[in-house]
């Protein structure tokens, strides 16, 4: 897979360029090209990689000065050298082999290229285990602007051999945030200029909307939401506004450069991360699945084994539970521990708390009344975690 650049603007190739031959311009050739304003250095650079990479043979100076846009611009001979070493010399710095070859002839003129085996770049061979990192991260880009982008990309990482990730792998580390929303753009554009912005804000403690003034810090995700870190000049006081609950289009008013963004802790500001108390869950698992899951977990101890096979039993009607492994799973959130152990489908059963036991069952018995499999329940059952 090459790594040309697109083109910003039509450079012209020199005659001879895709045949390896090229040709000398005639006498009259730059008095009849018209003035062209003076590009911008780094599409000056551009053009100048597109025509390296699209000539078989070599370019000489004198062909780069006058059939690489940009170049024609320079006032003098000696500008002209100053300007194509210094490009040069910068398409090196930035990984471009730019080589140095003879032309051949009778002459002693050097010619320039850019070596396209060193530039392509080698073929995608990615692991099972690095495609399952990009696959989940690109299941935590649920919003409709990115997601056709992102399908495509991921086709064609799989269309290179490395195939689909193993789906009990990834179950239980799939990102459950909800899509952005539109306040998204107008907001990171706000913190990047430090501008002031207001919008209307329904509330979640009486469910009134009401018109808020703020100086945006910083956007983070957290439980399955985005959130807005800001400064409330109404309240006069910092607040954290789930973007969800945003109801109008975010205006952004005011100069630039308004506020100066104090040092903070984002987990402290959002309720100190993860909440609750941490609690405990057994759940028997199928041999070699949801190693996720068991990279935390830990056995029951042997005197207690017998027990939960007993209950296993009974649970799945089956009088061979002993394929089973039966682990301690500690965990804070019931709906977290109820949405992770539903992604397994039939490879896990819960067996305590009841409370968790009830929740994933019916977390998976509305998966099955949209028509999808246990295995595919994780991408169909979102649980959004209010806060507040």
């Amino acid at each position: 897979m090459s790594s040309d650049l697109p083109p910003t603007s039509s450079p012209t190739v020199p005659p001879g360029a895709s045949s390896g031959t090229p040709s000398a311009p005639s006498s009259n050739q730059s008095s009849s090209q018209p003035v062209n304003p003076a590009l911008n250095p780094a599409e000056r650079l551009l053009n100048l990689v597109i025509a390296l990479v699209n000539t078989n043979a070599a370019m000489t100076k004198q062909q780069v000065r006058t059939a690489v846009a940009g170049y024609s611009d320079a006032p003098s001979d000696e500008a002209f050298e100053r300007m194509f070493e210094r490009d040069k010399d910068m398409l090196r710095a930035l990984g471009i082999p730019v080589v140095t070859v003879g032309t051949g002839g009778h002459t002693d003129e050097l010619g320039y290229r850019i070596d396209q085996d060193a530039y392509a770049l080698p073929s995608i061979d990615l692991t099972p285990a690095e495609l399952g990192v990009l696959s989940l991260a690109a299941q935590f880009w649920q919003d409709k602007t990115l997601q056709t982008d992102i399908t495509r990309a991921m086709v064609k990482l799989r269309a290179a051999g490395a195939g689909d990730p193993s789906a009990d792998a990834l179950a239980g580390l799939a990102p459950s945030v909800r899509a952005v929303g539109d306040a998204y753009g107008p907001l990171m554009e706000a913190i990047e200029a430090r501008r002031v912005v207001t919008f209307s804000y329904r509330a979640a403690y009486n469910g009134a909307v009401l018109t808020r003034h703020v100086e945006p810090w910083r956007i983070a995700a957290r439980d399955g939401g985005w959130y807005l870190m800001c400064f409330d000049r109404d309240r006069q006081a910092p607040r954290v506004f789930r973007m969800s609950r945003i109801e109008s289009r975010v205006r952004v008013v005011g100069p630039a450069n308004a506020y100066e963004v104090p040092d903070f802790d984002t987990d402290a500001m959002l309720g100190g991360g993860p909440h609750g108390e941490m609690r405990q869950a057994v759940v028997a698992v199928r041999p070699e699945r949801a190693s996720a899951l068991r990279a935390r977990a830990k056995a029951v101890p042997d005197g207690e084994r017998a027990a939960y096979d007993a209950r296993l039993a009974r649970t799945t009607r089956s009088s061979e539970p002993a394929g089973w492994d039966i682990l301690q799973v500690p965990y804070r959130s019931l709906t977290g521990m109820a949405s992770e152990a539903a992604g397994y489908g039939a490879a896990l059963v819960v067996l305590e708390p009841e409370s968790v036991r009830e929740e994933t069952v019916r977390r998976l018995t509305a998966a099955a009344a949209l028509g999808v499999s246990h295995t595919d329940a994780r991408h169909d059952v979102r649980v959004e975690v209010s806060r507040g």
